[in-house]
């Protein structure tokens, strides 16, 4: 059986995300969409908030789940017992950056294995960083998130302090 790992935090999950792991889960019998838990970083959006969209995002695809994880990838991809782990590229700097976090987890796990998709081109631009600037801004981010999550995302990161507290997407709208 193969099964493969997409890991991120997904703070909050995007087009790019909802495509890799949609063509991830077409080569594998079971991907699981591991959501990480990063003691180092502040998210947007809590761990089970994030597992909740990305769930939400997902449900159509029916060789796949969604978790919640903390610590090492390495250790999470023994206990479950997987074959690869997936994750988009959508740069050259993804490339390096993603070589060598390969390569250490063959330190931790010889048998650690990567399998690394590039993503569309009209996608390369979009991460959840860009996303977190345009909404906290009051802009549309349609495009750039799932629409099942783009009024929930939108109505979470805008600064109040910019806008009067209005997001241009509505709620119902998403």
């Amino acid at each position: 059986m193969k099964r493969y790992i997409y890991p991120g935090s997904f703070d909050p999950f995007t087009n790019g995300h909802f495509d890799i792991a949609r063509r991830a889960a077409r080569l594998c019998d079971e991907l699981i969409v591991a959501v990480l838990h990063n003691r180092d970083k502040e998210p947007a959006f809590t761990l089970q908030e994030r597992v909740d969209m990305a769930s939400r995002v997902l449900k159509g695809i029916p060789n796949l789940r969604v978790e919640g994880f903390e610590g090492l990838m390495a250790e999470y991809y023994r206990k479950k017992d997987a074959t690869a782990v997936v994750r988009g590229l959508r740069s050259e700097s993804d490339f390096r950056y993603e070589a060598e976090i390969a390569a250490a987890n063959r330190i931790l796990l010889p048998d650690f294995e990567s399998i690394l998709l590039p993503c569309r081109s009209d996608l390369a631009f979009t991460s959840a960083k860009i996303v977190r600037e345009v909404a906290a801004y009051g802009g549309d981010i349609r495009g750039m998130v799932p629409a099942e999550i783009a009024g929930e995302v939108s109505k979470r990161l805008l600064r109040k302090d910019l806008r009067g507290g209005e997001p241009l997407l509505s709620e119902g709208e998403g």
